[in-house]
Order: structure tokens, then sequence, then C-alpha cells
């Protein structure tokens, strides 16, 4: 009688781990590399950004002046992320399905930018189980059908939706672009302007649904929309239900080493280092609003890749360890796939699953 072992000899296991590695990084590199708008933007410090924000510095210069405003808004991010509520919440009837408009408290230059919008998925009522809603921010330049599968599958357990559509993407997006370059560049204080409208216009989309009569509420949060809905949910206690795909310690670090930004790095690298870029990011990165997010009970799930190329898997595990060491109510999943590919089959249905499952459980 023949008997085949399927046991792997360390060798063989380490042959087909290299095997696998290297076939993921081929694919995300082909992935990442479909786009050819990216464009190489010279590195500004762009001090006009904070104007409206609520301190100044009078320092002369310009980074020294950024650094200054950057430990005022993390000693002050209460003040820093606060915004007066939309008083002009309407939805507008489109064949696509029901958008939320109302106009963002963080004024811009670009009038297209100023209007927020978000497509609202209702529950189904075959399910419905309450008044339970989560806002979902999708990924750094995202189209607008993107996330819908999932906004779908969520609505389909009883939970409604409200996608957001982020600063300078989709209909926001200022007619001289191709891309949502002014939601992360090379300019370093409008990237930081952008994130903190992003946190706001996440936080007014919550006054909507709470007027709306939702009571449970979550969030759901991919790549850049990751980053956003931490800060959003560290600063606002009515999220109490968070699954941010993809996660990272610093700001800095994921726009110096990611494969998606590389033609960032290519526009500042000579004009600053890693040490002092994160420094100047240091408000709108998630680590300094550890505690803050620890004061409020809520349940988190964090997701990344282990061959993630744009959010290097060492600075996930970074954050997911600081969450770790304060024992916070977690889940935990690492995907066998990386940052562009866990939208590719299987991997987009796998993580799906994931996040509908926790969302059910725990709204």
């Amino acid at each position: 009688m023949l008997l085949l072992s399927w046991e792997l000899t360390p060798p063989t296991m380490e042959f087909v781990k290299d095997w696998y590695g290297n076939r993921m990084q081929r694919w995300e590199h082909k992935l990442a590399f479909r786009d050819s708008n990216r464009v190489v933007r010279p590195f500004d410090w762009g001090i006009e950004w904070t104007r409206n924000w609520p301190f100044q510095s009078d320092v002369a210069d310009p980074e020294q002046q950024l650094l200054a405003l950057n430990r005022l808004a993390i000693a002050n991010s209460e003040q820093f992320y606060a915004y007066e509520p939309p008083t002009d919440f309407r939805v507008i009837r489109e064949l696509s399905g029901d958008e939320l408009q109302f106009t963002s408290a963080v004024d811009t230059p670009y009038l297209e930018n100023n209007t927020v919008r978000a497509r609202f998925f209702p529950a189904k009522d075959r399910w419905k189980r309450g008044n339970k809603a989560v806002v979902l921010l999708p990924h750094w330049n995202s189209k607008p059908h993107q996330h819908g599968a999932l906004c779908r599958g969520v609505a389909e357990l009883g939970i409604s939706v409200l996608r957001i559509s982020l600063p300078y993407h989709d209909r926001r997006m200022p007619a001289e672009l191709s891309r949502a370059d002014y939601a992360v560049s090379a300019n370093i204080a409008r990237t930081m302007d952008a994130t903190r409208q992003a946190v706001i216009d996440v936080r007014s989309c919550f006054d909507w649904l709470q007027e709306q009569g939702f009571e449970d509420l979550g969030i759901v949060g991919t790549s850049l929309g990751s980053c956003y809905a931490f800060l959003a949910s560290a600063h606002d206690s009515r999220i109490r239900v968070n699954v941010f795909n993809h996660c990272s310690t610093y700001f800095g670090d994921v726009v110096w080493a990611g494969l998606s930004t590389r033609h960032i790095r290519q526009g500042i690298e000579s004009e600053i280092t890693l040490d002092r870029l994160r420094a100047a990011w240091d408000c709108v990165s998630p680590v300094h609003y550890m505690d803050k997010f620890a004061a409020e009970p809520k349940k988190s799930f964090f997701l990344y890749a282990t061959y993630d190329t744009t959010f290097p898997p060492e600075l996930s595990g970074d954050l997911v360890r600081v969450v770790q060491e304060r024992k916070l109510d977690h889940k935990l999943v690492v995907m066998p796939c990386g940052h562009y590919t866990l939208g590719e089959s299987p991997f987009k249905f796998m993580a799906g699953y994931q996040i509908c499952s926790f969302l059910k459980r725990n709204l």
C-alpha cells in the first residue's frame, strides 16, 4: 500500500513560503502600477493651509511653525478636531440610490470639495435589528462604486451604511486633478488639513445618522480611510464599534515606505528626512491618540496583510502591539496577501466575511 504524506519538511516549507511571497510581490506591483497618472509634485510646507486651524504659532521658520502647531494639536486635539455641526443636511434621490449632501464644516479654496457627499444604503427590513448604522470610509483614490458590494452586504445584515466620499475624491475632486492628490501629497500642511477635514466630515455624518434615529453606531475604514476612521473614533464617543482594514502607527512612515506613495517620496526626499516628516505629520498619526481612543469602551477589528507593500506589516504590527499592551477589546486578522491583492478574489471575499460577521456580532 502506498501512503502519501503531506507533511512538509522545513526546507520545503521555506521554498513554498518564498515562492508564495514572491508571487504576491509580483501581483502587488502589477496592481499598484496599473495607474499611469501619478504626478511627482514639489515639496511645500504649505503654511497657508493652517490659517483656519483653531490655533496659530508665531514662529517664523515654516518647519518649526508646523512642529509647534503639531504639539498644540496633539495637546488640544478635541479643539483641533472640533466643528460646528452642519445645518443643511439634504438627501438627493439618484438612480444609484440616496445621497446625503451637506456643507463641510472645514472651508477650502475648492468649492467641489466643500460639499460632502455620502451614499446611503438602508438596512434591509427583513433583517433589521434596531437602529444600527456604520459610516464607511473607502481607500485613497477610491472610485464612487468601490466598496459598494461591502455596503450592500452589511445592509443585508440589517445594518444601515453611509459611504462617504473622502475629501478631494469623486465629485469632490477639483477640476485640475485626475487623482485625489490633494488628500495626500508633498504639500505637508494641505495633507494635514485634508485629514482634519475628513475627520470632521465623518463626525458630521454621525450627526445626521443620530437625527434619523440611529443609536448603535460604528465605523469601517480601509487604508487611508482606516487612519481617518481611527482619528474620528478617538475623538467621538458615539462610535463604539470599529473596523480598521489596514492600520499603522505613523502617517509619515506609510507615505515614506509605501509602494503607492513612491511618487510622493520622490517629491520630498531631497528636502526632508523620514524623522522630520514623521514629526511634521504627528498630529494626524493614530499612535498619538491611543489614550483618547482607550478612554471609551469600544470593540475593534484590526485587519492587515502579510505582504502589504503600501502599509508595511511591521507598522501595522506596531499599532496592534500598542492595542494589546493596553488590553483593549479587539479582534485581529492577518491576511495572506498584500494591500492591492486584498481587493482581489479570493481575499476580498474572505475579508468581507470577516468584516460583516464582526459587525453583526458587535452592533
